[in-house]
């Protein structure tokens, strides 16, 4: 829930694909224990739905994960709508927190999350977790309502539980191989963080994320895992569906370093998907998921559930 935010601390600059209707990706990683689908299932308002499993967990966005957009003039707000879950014994479920892009027209740009995320283990817990300005500040309840633990830090630093100078418990790592205790730093509890130590060990929960490879600046704030993602093998190609991402001209175009092509084929295939939705609202024809169906998840709320082909067996594939 916090984790996650700490690359986009390095890619305030770069503007993303924007996914087409249908569009899909699978990512099957025996080396890293997991399989993943996702699939663009609406285009306006854009929603996303996704699937993850692993021997050790299941990941999946309940009521699809779609995104509400406030243009402020200077910036823009990002306020993600949908829910996150992971079941790994215990089924937690969090919402995610707003995403503010500080001077989108003009300046340096700069990434910020605020607001509050709730994080509910439906069989004991509950951690709440607030925002405020970068630094992160939360507590762990217990079904009566009594906190158990309190966490503070900064979300693209690090987090510490307990009393300060508390105990890390994540920690961003820049660079391959960075260990130690932190150096010194002030927590929004008003600790200091020198001498903790945050060593990845087995008391550091959960593992240790992907490290910033030296050159990501270069590479729009990718991770190493992330750089990883659009690799198309021979094998690959054999096994995709035609609409996943890594079959994307305009995507190939630009890893490749051919811009004049990439932004040539960028406009043909937005043009394509306005086309396909003009015939569409003409038609009266509603756009049917491929990949995914709509289902009543765990507690009443409304969830995703993949079909078709498993992962890992070329999703629609031959």
């Amino acid at each position: 829930a916090v984790s996650a935010y700490a690359s986009t601390f390095y890619r305030a600059g770069s503007k993303p694909f924007n996914p087409v209707l249908g569009e899909t990706y699978e990512c099957v990683r025996p080396d890293r224990g997991f399989r993943f689908i996702s699939e663009q299932v609406c285009h306006h308002p854009p929603i996303s739905a996704c699937h993850a499993e692993s021997d050790n967990f299941i990941f999946w966005q309940g009521g699809y994960m779609r995104w509400k957009n406030k243009f402020w003039g200077k910036s823009l707000e990002i306020v993600p709508m949908g829910t996150v879950n992971v079941r790994s014994g215990d089924h937690f479920e969090w919402n995610k927190v707003t995403t503010c892009i500080h001077n989108v027209l003009s300046g340096p740009r700069w990434i910020e999350h605020y607001g509050e995320v709730l994080i509910r283990n439906t069989h004991v817990l509950t951690q709440s977790l607030h925002c405020p300005c970068g630094h992160v500040q939360g507590a762990v309840l217990s079904r009566s309502g009594t906190v158990v633990e309190r966490l503070a830090g900064k979300w693209h630093e690090g987090l510490y539980r307990g009393a300060p100078p508390g105990h890390c418990v994540w920690r961003a790592s820049k660079e391959r191989g960075q260990g130690g205790a932190l150096p010194g730093g002030t927590l929004p509890w008003g600790g200091l963080t020198r001498g903790v130590p945050c060593l990845w060990d087995a008391d550091c929960v959960p593992p240790p994320p992907d490290p910033m490879p030296h050159d990501h600046e270069r590479n729009y704030g990718f991770t190493q895992f992330a750089l990883e993602l659009n690799e198309l093998t021979p094998e690959l190609r054999r096994l995709l569906p035609s609409t996943d991402t890594r079959l994307r001209p305009d995507q190939r175009y630009l890893e490749e370093g051919n811009v004049p092509a990439a932004e040539t084929q960028k406009r043909q295939i937005e043009q394509l998907q306005r086309d396909r939705r003009r015939v569409m609202e003409e038609n009266n024809i509603t756009h049917q998921a491929r990949f995914f169906r709509w289902a009543r998840g765990d507690g009443g709320t409304g969830g995703t559930q993949g079909r078709g082909k498993p992962p890992g067996r070329g999703v629609g594939g031959p």
